[in-house]
């Protein structure tokens, strides 16, 4: 691997380096590269071995998400993707790290299934990169499956290029006591991407947090949402976004669907725009029972001129000040994560606070 190829890796989380990973998967266009597994406790394998190894993973595809749309439906007949798998028991602490490599192809089409069983653990970063001459599209069809008493981290990173489409689809059930955890950065500028995951709570006390942190470039449009279903009895969602407009479009959308008794969801959706470009922001709430909790906020600004005054009266120059300003913005508090997740995504925060300024 050439030195450049590497440190792209390195910029999604992509490590390399079996004493810091459980796992790792590398696939380049439609061609699975590397699989391994450091772990007893966790399968990592390709989409197509899996499915050669195991009759009953059958039953797993296309459960949480349906071929719904023109793209979903390419991914049907032609994929290739990941296995991830946490044994029933196994605390998977140490991250499986997945990338998706975007070469030469004019559409990478990728399915992928994760599965935490019950009373497991499971710590995943997906590092999705694209070459720097590299124009096409990435589909990926992605299927989460977090069963009893389990919990599942999904940490998922982009650096695509100017010119690059990406449309991921995905869908996770949650079963009783699960906790599925998903991050997004975007790190990068990128022609498009469109996303709307759908997480499905259907066991009693389970629970799904979504965060993302969204950069915006000139010429780039992130029509971004997430939705979430609490249809079991005590299940609760909270989705967190924060979106930096310098030039782009973003729509950013939230939905959560109160469909069981004494549900709990709440949505939040933040938006600053450094010099031009355009945020908008669709909350929406869907309350079915009369005992659900579920609550929104939403707003969206530029950086005020006295903030950035009042840091330079302490000493910092406009653009420190600018910078810690930023920094603030983009912090979330993500709750249930590991120090090694932490550190990873404090990293990509770091590194899209250097580019913007």
């Amino acid at each position: 691997m050439s030195d450049e190829f590497v440190e792209r890796l390195k910029s999604v989380g992509i490590e390399l380096d079996s004493k810091k990973r459980s796992g790792s998967f590398l696939q380049e266009d439609q061609v699975v590269k590397t699989v391994s597994s450091f772990f007893a406790g966790v399968e990592v394998m390709s989409i197509k071995e899996a499915l050669e190894k195991y009759d009953w993973l059958e039953d797993y595809m296309w459960r949480a998400i349906d071929v719904q749309d023109d793209y979903t439906a390419e991914v049907s007949e032609e994929f290739n993707g990941y296995f991830i798998r946490s044994l029933p028991g196994a605390k998977v602490e140490i991250p499986v790290e997945a990338c998706l490599y975007l070469k030469s192809v004019k559409k990478q089409k990728v399915h992928n299934i994760v599965i935490a069983e019950d009373n497991s653990e499971l710590n995943i970063i997906s590092g999705c990169v694209s070459h720097p001459t590299a124009t096409g599209m990435h589909i990926g069809v992605s299927e989460f499956f977090v069963k009893k008493n389990a919990k599942l981290t999904f940490t998922m990173i982009h650096r695509w290029e100017r010119d690059i489409e990406v449309r991921p689809r995905s869908g996770a059930v949650i079963e009783e006591n699960g906790t599925f955890i998903s991050n997004y950065v975007l790190m990068s500028p990128v022609k498009l991407v469109q996303m709307y995951p759908t997480a499905y709570l259907r066991g009693k006390n389970s629970k799904a947090i979504f965060s993302s942190v969204i950069i915006a470039r000139e010429g780039s449009v992130i029509d971004s949402g997430v939705r979430a279903v609490l249809s079991a009895n005590k299940s609760s969602a909270e989705i967190i976004s924060r979106a930096i407009s310098k030039g782009g479009k973003v729509i950013s959308k939230g939905h959560i669907i109160g469909d069981a008794p004494e549900v709990k969801g709440h949505l939040e959706c933040r938006g600053l725009i450094l010099n031009s470009g355009i945020i908008h922001a669709i909350p929406e709430l869907e309350a079915r029972y009369p005992n659900v909790e579920l609550s929104h906020e939403a707003a969206i600004g530029k950086i005020a001129e006295d903030e950035i005054f009042y840091l330079m009266s302490r000493g910092l120059t406009r653009d420190e000040a600018i910078s810690t300003i930023v920094r603030g913005f983009l912090e979330i508090e993500i709750k249930g994560l590991s120090d090694v997740l932490k550190r990873e995504i404090n990293r990509a925060i770091q590194m899209v606070e250097r580019e913007l300024l």
